[in-house]
């Protein structure tokens, strides 16, 4: 079809693939050069035009004189961030499992155990389309590269501070500004995504040109060309459509199209791009993101919540972007919840990004997320396929089966969580508790299969310090057993799932046993006392009278009141 392209900048690598912290300053522009360099010169070793772990390895710890833990982080978060399909999740889980040793587990790692290839899938690939190669832990290394400069993006630019566009403090509260969709999380801001690749783009584009097509200052030059490989790889940050027709193309296939061969300098001769044109047909191409958290906050259909109790707040908003395409996930926001049990599990929410914002003293189960700025509360979240992140939080709990959870700026905060990956803490956390998983809903199990998540291995007791201001080892602690009880999700569905997925382990359950050994004790005291019927009465009585007591000192009554079925006559619109 003919008509004018218009690209604009992919939420996920984003959203998902920039970690919420300053990178290392070894991976700043400069050193990323030199990586490209360097990767491209070993192409026989592992490093070109695929990546092998033990090649990263060697070039991150060796070269840029980053941690094992860190280079492992960065490559295990591209590789969820692209994929693998959730079948193939489960074995690498399995073969994790397996190994009895950190030593076993590196050389698990280092393995090459398929043919030449891409196992994770492509920007925009379906996750059912991959059939199910051998493992291999590599990825695409441009665009890793690419997704390495992407951590840009929380480099906190002291002109910037000072001119108060940003603050390194990450406790700081600022003001809401009109047209400002994003607050202070750049993660979510898509006005942000689109202003950093404005502000980046020839960097970006010479960090994957050929060596030839630099000077020797490793800049490019106005005869520079762009490979189409190149291009291939810049259509892990963009995308777009033509003429608005509705079918999202990754950029590669939009360059291609022959009205564009004027614009951005294709050749058929060479496979390659003019470096100046493709700059500038890229620049007049991009726009808003259509289907970015912006537009969802502006039109975003409003979605109605079971449990949702009315009247207790009007300033609540809760609202879906609606699904334009089946590759583009879309977005859910719920703002200022205040005081409320809410409950959601429908296809609405499967595969979708959630924010939570601002949300105090509320109970919200999401079986199917950016928890930021929330109070008091207690989240239950379904299996998260990629990452669950908690910024600006106090005093909340969060339940949740994840592939990653990182945390910043959080106070008092207690995380049940089952992972296989270790939990990230961040800048500015005080008072942090991991406890294992305890809660379990029928359709579990099913539910963590279809993402790929299994219950080993489990690194929730495990987690990682990640910012220098993190390295405070007393900033977490692990729940003690003592104070550790299961969660009980309070709605009925269907499914097969009966306990909590993997268990509990040893130490945890043996207090749940102990307890159960006291109601026990208790029940056979009361059933051996001989009670008339009267004196049973009398003590049901003042046992129900104490136990309303402490439901109105621990503020647990408002918890089960809020679950009381709304009037039929208060329904909102199915969402």
């Amino acid at each position: 079809a003919a008509g004018p392209v218009r690209l604009w900048v992919r939420t996920e690598p984003f959203l998902v693939g920039a970690l919420p912290a300053p990178p290392p300053a070894r991976l700043a522009p400069y050193y990323l050069r030199k990586t490209a360099a360097y990767a491209r010169a070993r192409a026989e070793q592992g490093c070109f035009p695929r990546l092998r772990w033990p090649s990263w390895r060697h070039i991150a710890c060796g070269k840029l004189q980053l941690s094992s833990d860190i280079a492992w982080l960065y490559f295990e978060l591209f590789r969820g961030l692209l994929g693998p399909a959730p079948p193939l999740r489960l074995r690498w889980a399995e073969a994790a499992a397996a190994c009895a040793s950190a030593e076993e587990l590196e050389r698990e790692r280092s393995k090459a155990r398929a043919r030449a290839g891409s196992p994770e899938r492509a920007p925009g690939a379906r996750p059912d389309s991959l059939s199910l190669p051998a493992l291999q832990l590599s990825v695409d290394t441009l665009q890793f590269l690419l997704f390495l400069y992407v951590q840009q993006l929380h480099n906190v630019s002291l002109r910037r501070s000072l001119l108060g566009d940003e603050w390194p403090s990450p406790r700081t509260k600022a003001p809401s500004l009109p047209g400002k969709a994003a607050g202070g999380n750049k993660n979510w801001n898509d006005q942000e995504h689109l202003a950093f690749v404005q502000s980046h783009l020839l960097d970006m584009l010479e960090l994957l040109l050929e060596p030839e097509q630099l000077s020797a200052s490793s800049h490019s030059s106005c005869s520079s060309l762009v490979s189409f490989e190149a291009v291939c790889a810049l259509s892990f940050l963009l995308e777009g459509t033509v003429s608005n027709s509705g079918t999202v193309l990754p950029l590669h296939e939009l360059a291609l199209r022959q009205p564009c061969h004027g614009h951005n300098g294709y050749s058929k001769v060479t496979r390659a791009f003019s470096l100046p044109k493709l700059e500038s047909w890229l620049r007049s191409s991009l726009s808003p993101n259509p289907l970015g958290m912006t537009v969802c906050l502006k039109a975003g259909k409003k979605l109605a919540w079971a449990q949702q109790v009315e009247g207790t707040t009007r300033s609540a908003k809760i609202a879906c972007s609606a699904r334009v395409v089946p590759e583009v996930s879309p977005m859910v926001i719920m703002s200022h919840v205040y005081r409320q049990t809410l409950a959601k599990s429908s296809d609405t929410l499967v595969g979708a990004h959630i924010r939570i914002h601002r949300c105090n003293e509320s109970f919200i189960y999401l079986l199917s997320v950016t928890i930021e700025k929330c109070r008091n509360s207690t989240f239950v979240l379904g299996p998260v396929e990629t990452s669950v992140h908690v910024q600006s939080c106090d005093n909340i709990k969060v339940i949740v089966v994840c592939h990653r959870l990182s945390l910043s700026s959080t106070s008092g905060c207690t995380f049940h969580t089952l992972t296989p990956t270790q939990p990230l803490i961040l800048s500015g956390n005080q008072a942090v508790s991991f406890a294992p998983f305890h809660t379990h809903y029928p359709m579990l199990e099913d539910h963590m299969a279809q993402v790929g998540l299994a219950t080993l291995p489990n690194y929730w007791d495990s987690p990682m310090l990640v910012c220098r201001d993190s390295g405070d080892m007393s900033v977490f602690r692990l729940l003690p057993p003592s104070d550790f009880y299961t969660f009980v999700i309070p709605f009925k569905m269907e499914g097969d799932t009966t306990e909590t997925p993997g268990g509990l382990p040893q130490e945890y359950q043996e207090v749940l046993s102990q307890r159960e050994q006291k109601v026990q004790v208790w029940q056979r005291m009361v059933k051996e006392a001989g009670l008339s019927r009267h004196q049973r009465k009398q003590l049901q009585a003042v046992v129900e009278n104490k136990f309303y007591e402490w439901l109105v000192q621990t503020g647990n009554r408002q918890q089960l009141d809020s679950l009381v079925p709304p009037a039929t006559g208060s329904k909102q619109a199915a969402g």
